[in-house]
């Protein structure tokens, strides 16, 4: 009988964060898959949170949704979309979560009676979990990183956890750093200490890297490459070239021409799967460069962009990556603007700047604040044709602005806006009533992948078919039943949904088991779509989400 493959490959970060460890760990988990290993990958954040659903956005950039209803670190959206494979809550750490699982399993008595202690139980905790994960997606190596950086005190137990598993099993641990090198400007040479210290302080920590992965403004040159294998005691072949790219989807590319998959491979003692084949990954990295693409405008109309002085676009990454990978299934060369919402409130003639978009998108949020200017601005796009998408709160509010201005509710509304309003089209499920009422706000939305029937001689199930999704479940006379992915605590009133459906609004998808209103349209306009799910979580690079592609479809024709 054949044994199994179980392989390990720790991702962990140099002296600086935010330097692309997600990127990395994806880039090597995609170079693995294509060399036909059966990979998966899991994020460890070192905060105490149990998950990212309660953390604010604009703090900690967007929180991705798993199938099963996980709120979780952005990094998982990136494994998903490299690997085309869904994650669920086993691909996902967080201090919170482990300490959390040792003491219920302490009160279960599940350690018969020792003391449980940090070490080594809440190590222990950590490995069994990555092993769960591994058995539950069926790989053979997996991908784990580790967040924040080395010589972070939150992290020691993580970092602790790595070393225990490559004392017992040498042969199958695998630990690859991501440093930065500066270029600082006064000096104009690349500097290799940053790496030198990281390095330093991970041997403190019983590790040795087997591969350095160089981040920098622009590829390593040889004197570097020497001098980090000198000084970090790692051979120059196992020193990887990462300069500031474009696109991410290059990453792999670019980490490839350093023969980064052999080597891997090699220390491992894995042999190749099946030949790599990188074309259709090729051409894709060929349509992203192609500077000859036709430029194509879309609009974000959002709140969660500042912090401080800097515009902070990973609140809306995964709307981000939608929108260019439809755009690329057309071969345009998308052209995406921050709009923030408030301005639009602030000065009556800023809506009319939506003019120069081709598509205009109003994505999720919470809250009251641009509320108002997002609302001005579906109806300038509904008033001049210009194609809508609103995901989740979008959907909401071009429901409140179809209410207002074509149903004559004029004081419609939200309840999360305005609990005491006349008229609310938007209101809480008993179930959302009861849960905020306990003030039981983390993981009480509804979450995960919640069933979509789409009915037919609408503008959804058309893109829907067109795009022969592969997630259509099955397709009936009542339409295509298909599941979508949510994070929402308020929905469509039904109450008013006779009212509002008399007067042209479009009921295009319902979840059929609560009756709950799920994807909303209007007549004679090329694209004014609203879903109260984000379809976002389920584009992917070579398999766009089939209503970004007919937004995109349709805006490119304006």
């Amino acid at each position: 009988m054949k044994k199994k493959i179980k392989k390990y490959i720790f991702v962990v970060g140099g002296v600086m964060s935010g330097i692309g460890k997600g990127i990395t760990t994806s880039s090597i988990a995609k170079i693995l898959q294509i060399y036909g290993f059966k990979v998966t990958a899991v994020k460890i954040d070192p905060y105490v949170n149990v998950d990212a659903g309660t953390m604010n956005p604009i703090e900690h950039g967007e929180v991705f949704v798993t199938k099963d209803g996980v709120e979780c670190d952005q990094d998982i959206g990136n494994y998903e979309r490299f690997l085309d494979q869904d994650i669920t809550t086993h691909n996902y750490l967080t201090t919170g979560r482990v300490y959390s699982s040792v003491i219920e399993r302490e009160r279960k008595l599940l350690y018969q009676g020792k003391c449980v202690e940090v070490v080594p139980h809440i190590p222990e905790e950590v490995l069994r979990r990555i092993d769960g994960a591994l058995k539950y997606q069926g790989a053979e190596i997996i991908l784990v990183e580790i967040g924040g950086t080395v010589g972070e005190y939150q992290n020691l137990l993580f970092l602790e956890a790595a070393r225990m598993l490559h004392l017992r099993h040498p042969k199958d641990v695998l630990f690859v750093l991501v440093s930065y090198l500066p270029i600082p400007k006064m000096i104009g040479e690349m500097k290799t200490k940053p790496t030198q210290y990281a390095v330093r302080t991970l041997n403190s920590a019983g590790i040795q890297p087997d591969i350095i992965v160089a981040r920098s403004e622009v590829p390593l040159d040889e004197p570097r490459k020497r001098k980090i294998a000198a000084f970090c005691n790692v051979d120059k072949k196992d020193i990887i070239s990462a300069p500031d790219i474009k696109n991410i989807y290059e990453v792999p590319l670019n980490f490839e021409k350093d023969n980064i998959g052999k080597r891997i491979l090699k220390k491992l003692s894995l042999k190749k799967g099946k030949k790599a084949n990188f074309k259709r990954w090729q051409k894709l990295v060929n349509v992203i460069k192609d500077r000859n693409k036709r430029k194509i405008k879309i609009g974000i109309i959002g709140k969660y962009f500042r912090t401080g002085s800097f515009v902070l676009k990973d609140s809306y990454i995964s709307v981000i990556e939608a929108i260019k990978h439809s755009s690329w299934f057309y071969k345009l060369e998308p052209e995406i603007v921050w709009f923030d919402s408030s301005e639009i409130e602030k000065e009556k003639r800023a809506v009319r700047k939506l003019k120069e978009f081709s598509g205009i998108v109003v994505p999720g949020g919470f809250g009251s604040r641009g509320i108002e200017g997002k609302i001005k601005a579906i109806t300038f796009a509904r008033e001049n044709n210009i194609p809508f998408l609103g995901l989740c709160y979008g959907m909401q509010l071009a429901t409140i602005e179809f209410a207002r201005n074509l149903a004559g509710l004029k004081e419609a509304n939200s309840t999360e806006i305005l609990p005491e309003t006349k008229y609310p089209v938007i209101d809480l499920i008993p179930s959302q009533k009861r849960l905020l009422r306990e003030k039981k706000y983390g993981s009480s939305m509804r979450l995960g992948v919640w069933s979509c029937l789409v009915k037919p001689k609408t503008i959804s199930f058309s893109a829907y078919l067109k795009a022969k999704w592969s997630r259509i479940e099955r397709k009936t006379k009542e339409g295509l039943f298909l599941k979508e992915r949510h994070r929402h605590r308020y929905e469509f009133n039904n109450t008013f949904r006779d009212l509002l459906t008399k007067k042209g609004l479009i009921i295009a998808g319902l979840n059929p088991e609560e009756d709950l209103v799920e994807i909303i349209e209007i007549k004679n306009h090329p694209f004014f779509v609203g879903v109260q799910f984000h379809p976002e979580f389920l584009s992917r690079p070579l398999n766009p989400h089939p209503l970004f592609r007919e937004f995109i479809n349709q805006a490119r024709k304006i």
